[in-house]
């Protein structure tokens, strides 16, 4: 699966447009930090890993196909986190992460942890009415690394979302959860699908 097809699928599934920071950090990919220009040091514990495996496991469990931790998502999250991001997001995605460490959130039962992730997705549908919204007013003696500091990113539960279906719909079982994968495509012919078939992806 290409990037655009990637980006098409994951804006569908979280309810049509992506943020402008994942969008950024998808044309980033493969660029090495000093052209990217971004702040380094963005790093997770260990116990704000588990935090991120369960959240991730929540939004795609695992079922009769691989969930988010199968797939990989929680590293791949990290790495776009680290790679393809700057401040704003990282310091939003580390309160997130931050405020269900407080929570205990790793201690909830499945219900609790249910309950928890519900009363932050509703309070982020508030969070992203006024995202952006907020503006730094920038004079020209300002160190532009302590503005990119100040500025509002994207809610935590957002940018979980968007990189949990990012990461799972470009990792190897993501496809074959939705697509009968076919890493080597043989002769291209027009076949007559069978109700309930997977579509091929190569």
């Amino acid at each position: 699966m290409n990037r655009r097809d990637a980006l098409s699928k994951v804006a569908l599934l979280i309810g049509g447009t992506l943020t402008a920071p994942t969008l950024m950090a998808m044309s980033r990919v493969g660029e090495t930090k000093t052209e990217m220009n971004l702040i380094a040091g963005f790093s997770l514990n260990d116990t704000q890993r588990k935090i991120v495996a369960e959240v991730a496991e929540h939004i795609i469990p695992k079922t009769t196909t691989a969930g988010a931790k199968d797939a990989g998502v929680p590293a791949f999250i990290e790495m776009m986190l680290n790679d393809c991001y700057k401040a704003p997001e990282h310091n939003s995605f580390l309160e997130g992460v931050s405020s269900l460490e407080k929570k205990n959130f790793l201690s909830q039962s499945k219900e609790e942890q249910i309950a928890t992730l519900k009363k932050l997705e509703a309070d982020t549908n508030e969070l992203m009415k006024s995202y952006n919204v907020k503006q730094v007013k920038v004079g020209d003696n300002v160190d532009k690394e302590s503005i990119e500091g100040k500025k509002q990113g994207v809610p935590f539960w957002r940018l979980m979302k968007e990189l949990t279906l990012l990461g799972y719909y470009t990792s190897e079982e993501g496809i074959k959860a939705s697509f009968i994968y076919e890493p080597v495509p043989g002769k291209f012919k027009a076949i007559k699908m069978k109700p309930g078939q997977k579509a091929y992806q190569y």
